[in-house]
């Protein structure tokens, strides 16, 4: 892979990449894994509370495009950390906390 083959480093890769983190904590597999990460409930809320630190630093800076997409990762990635939480106090699983 050369560094033309990448994509573009900007906030919406940022913020992409970051979410990308947390789910992965979520124990979301990315496309083409053979199996899901293991659960890490601490990780993936680092990784959401980072995504809304950056919400509140890049206020006023961003484009109506990369507010949309903040605004869906963080309540995406928020209501699948609650599911999974929950879920694993459900089943007693001992999910990273």
């Amino acid at each position: 892979m050369n560094e033309s083959d990448l994509p573009r480093i900007d906030l919406t890769t940022l913020f992409l990449s970051i979410s990308t983190a947390a789910l992965m904590g979520l124990g979301v597999a990315p496309p083409g894994a053979h199996e899901a990460p293991e659960v890490n409930l601490a990780l993936a809320k680092q990784n959401i509370d980072l995504l809304d630190l950056l919400r509140e630093k890049t206020r006023g800076n961003r484009t109506p495009d990369e507010d949309r997409l903040l605004e869906q990762l963080l309540y995406e990635t928020r209501m699948l950390y609650v599911q999974v939480r929950e879920r694993n106090e459900k089943d007693g699983t001992g999910a990273k906390e």
